[in-house]
């Protein structure tokens, strides 16, 4: 009777095992999904970055690329508009980057001044009406233009001297922990002009809700170099795209140091050439301030016959050309 027992317990245990492996098996999809969503649900507890946190981050990169490259065409557009404007800005334009306060008709005041001067002083001392009104177009229309443009070319230069230094103390405050619009404030209080001037304007449009990046690049507008532009089109794309401004910065800095190195460089290496050029070309003037000191009558034949007014005139045509000339050859763009 006990191995009947036996027998019995040691089947029932058979069945309970075979119920539970079935079990087993079937619940076995079960129980590994669970799994699965528990280790998942523990790793997203614990700040595990998960699949889809993972697909994210290899998505940006993609994205700010793109963002990157709408950004570069958007400005590239806007460049060439500017590009076809600064080959003959207008005349208020000009002044402005010449750093005068003047308007138009202030400016047309002073030619018509100055031509008159130019006309009454040479019509007074007897010279002929037609060299004197050729003093008149010079007075009128050459010497205010030319005032402008030396007023605006020495402006450039001393922006440009200034400008890595401007920089250098963005990023310096950027990698302080200072954000760009207190580093901007910084310049234009601190700064030398022009570059305390302009950082000045882009405080002020920044007060009047004008976001950064477009106030840098109104920038360029008033100083028309390429340095300016660099600075605009860097700021641009950190403000729309992201990216390490620090690093950028001091990338542009670096560049605009070589770049005023270089022009160190060939502005030496061109001396020779230019103090030649001004020698030919004062040595005419020269000459004949020389001839009329040793014989004054031999040399005022020129100005007394109108073959020699004819002769003067000429002259001045071919000087005129040849110092043009000169010039083109012995000034480098760069």
């Amino acid at each position: 009777m006990f191995g009947g027992l036996t027998t019995l317990l040691a089947i029932a245990g058979l069945a309970m095992l075979s119920a539970g492996g079935l079990a087993y098996a079937f619940l076995y999809g079960r129980i590994e999904s669970e799994d699965r969503f528990g280790s998942r649900l523990e790793r997203v507890q614990n700040g595990t970055p998960t699949l889809d946190v993972a697909r994210s981050r290899t998505v940006d990169p993609a994205r700010r690329r793109k963002s990157v490259q709408d950004t570069l065409k958007e400005i590239e557009e806007k460049q060439k508009a500017k590009a076809k404007q600064s080959k003959s800005p207008p005349l208020a334009l000009r002044i402005e980057q010449a750093g005068l306060s003047w308007t138009r008709r202030t400016f047309y005041l002073i030619s018509a001044a100055l031509g008159f001067v130019f006309f009454i002083v040479p019509f007074v001392f007897g010279v002929p009406i037609y060299v004197a009104l050729a003093f008149f177009v010079v007075g009128f229309f050459g010497m205010p233009r030319w005032t402008v443009s030396f007023l605006r070319k020495r402006r450039m230069e001393k922006f440009l001297n200034e400008f890595a230094n401007a920089i250098d103390i963005i990023v310096r405050g950027v990698k302080a922990g200072l954000p760009l619009g207190d580093c901007i404030r910084i310049i234009s209080t601190e700064a030398d002009e022009p570059v305390k001037g302009e950082f000045r304007k882009i405080v002020e449009a920044q007060s009047l809700g004008i976001p950064a990046y477009e106030a840098v690049a109104r920038m360029p507008d008033r100083i028309p170099v390429p340095e300016a532009n660099f600075f605009a089109i860097v700021i641009a794309i950190q403000q729309k795209a992201g990216g390490n401004l620090a690093e950028a910065l001091a990338n542009l800095s670096r560049v605009l140091r070589e770049r005023r190195q270089m022009k160190g460089k060939i502005t030496a290496m061109s001396m020779e050439a230019k103090a030649s050029a001004v020698i030919i070309g004062i040595l005419p003037f020269v000459v004949m301030i020389m001839t009329y000191m040793s014989s004054p009558a031999y040399i005022m034949l020129l100005f007394t016959e109108p073959l020699g007014n004819l002769i003067l005139g000429a002259s001045a045509v071919w000087m005129t050309i040849g110092i043009l000339v000169m010039r083109k050859m012995v000034n480098f763009d760069f």
